[in-house]
């Protein structure tokens, strides 16, 4: 059991010593925690072989001595007490190897937010709120294939946001499931994920003039992608229920990611996405709040009901380079739905310089984007940019500083006009600090 240790100690180092020059101090220094908790491991585990052997040596040897002294010849030597305890220590290694492999096969991760947020609306008091956002994902690998996960966060029911206002007097928050899925990866270059999953369309450098980062899709999804061309492919429920007239949307992707020159790299592609949901009431929210889209009275259901279908046409594309040595990434996307012939267009253009990724490291996004009134689903567009929907326009600065790989301070400002289809637009100003941790 030494050498066993010693040649599983010598792997593990051999695993991380090409890595070492890669990575940071502090992640040497927990690769040799990990080993020396492992040495740890090993060494009682021996011991607890040692302790078995001689159990097995007090009880094999009377027994041989009764079977001899009874007349039987047939008395156990050394090398098959040997091989029996052998067989039991190889047991008792099987059963403490599964568990460390249990182990190694789950996963937990997630993030915690704190957020101070000052809202100035045009024609409304100002408002300042502190925010809280925490979220907690658990995944387990069932095969090579296979993984399964569970998340939940803080919030309410926004399928766009995971935000919890502070307040009530210190009252407990609002915990929900934001994730609950499978990711089979079963085919070459290819994840099949079913559930309720992390949005995997593309959206230049994580901007949501379409779709939300914190909005989860329901239902099915495949991702494709060989690393020069990619195709993605999305069918969600947003509504799942034949009592509640079910709503069923689909989404399809696709492009190319290219190397230009040593440094530079350009992404590009199309898309096309079909939400039929004229005639129906808000699919989530006030029964009165169409998040920008436009509506007309029902008179058989007495009610407000979504006017227009929405079939949009998208196209996107981002282009990475080096200056001053830092990275700088220009992107943009846009499009337009085909179901109406007025308000119908989205786009967004930007540029992103720096990351900052690691200590010390920092980055400047600006973007302008312009969302009309029908020019996409307003429910499942970006929450923050004028307040949520559709029917704005404006400008987004966004810098970013790492105290650490994992621990960054973010400061967003938001100078938009809403309200553009009623001819009345107004002015919408919105500031958010932002200090996240991962974990």
């Amino acid at each position: 059991m030494r050498a066993a240790a010693a040649l599983l100690a010598l792997a593990l180092f051999a695993t991380a010593i090409p890595a070492a020059a890669q990575v940071s101090d502090d992640e040497i220094q927990a690769m040799r925690s990990q080993i020396e908790m492992l040495t740890r491991r090993l060494d009682e585990l021996e011991k607890q072989n040692q302790a078995m052997a001689r159990s097995l040596q007090e009880r094999e040897a009377p027994a041989a001595v009764a079977d001899a002294g009874a007349g039987q010849t047939a008395v156990i030597s050394d090398a098959a007490l040997e091989e029996r305890i052998d067989q039991a220590v190889d047991v008792r290694v099987d059963e403490r190897m599964a568990a460390v492999s249990w182990a190694e096969r789950v996963r937990w991760k997630g993030d915690f937010r704190y957020r101070y947020e000052n809202i100035d609306e045009e024609g409304k008091d100002g408002r300042n709120r502190s925010r809280i956002r925490a979220r907690t994902n658990l995944e387990a690998q069932v095969s090579p294939t296979l993984d399964v996960g569970v998340g939940l966060a803080t919030g309410g029911d926004d399928p766009v946001s995971s935000n919890q206002t502070i307040g009530g007097g210190g009252s407990s928050k609002d915990i929900k499931i934001d994730l609950a899925y499978f990711d089979w990866s079963g085919l070459q270059d290819t994840n099949i994920v079913g559930g309720k999953f992390k949005n995997f369309l593309v959206r230049p450098e994580k901007r949501g003039l379409i779709w939300d980062s914190d909005w989860r899709p329901e239902g099915l999804g495949i991702v494709w992608d060989n690393g020069t061309f990619f195709a993605h492919g999305l069918g969600t429920w947003l509504e799942g229920d034949s009592k509640n007239r079910t709503q069923f949307s689909w989404v399809v992707q696709g492009g190319v990611n290219l190397d230009v020159g040593e440094t530079g790299q350009l992404k590009f592609g199309a898309g096309y996405n079909q939400f039929d949901i004229a005639g129906r009431t808000p699919l989530f929210g006030d029964p009165e709040d169409f998040y920008g889209n436009s509506f007309v009275f029902d008179p058989v259901a007495k009610q407000n009901v979504f006017e227009h279908n929405y079939r949009q046409y998208q196209l996107f594309a981002g282009y990475k380079f080096k200056l001053g040595g830092r990275s700088l990434s220009l992107f943009a996307d846009y499009t337009q739905n085909t179901e109406v012939s007025e308000n119908d267009t989205a786009y967004l253009i930007g540029a992103k310089y720096g990351s900052a990724k690691d200590k010390g490291d920092w980055d400047f996004i600006y973007f302008y984007e312009r969302i009309e009134a029908d020019s996409t689903v307003g429910l499942l567009a970006d929450s923050d940019f004028g307040g949520g929907g559709t029917d704005s326009k404006g400008h987004a600065f966004i810098g970013t500083y790492a105290f650490h790989k994992a621990w960054y301070f973010r400061a967003t400002y938001f100078l938009n006009e809403i309200k553009l289809a009623s001819g009345n637009p107004r002015d919408y100003d919105r500031l958010m600090l932002d200090l996240a941790f991962k974990f």
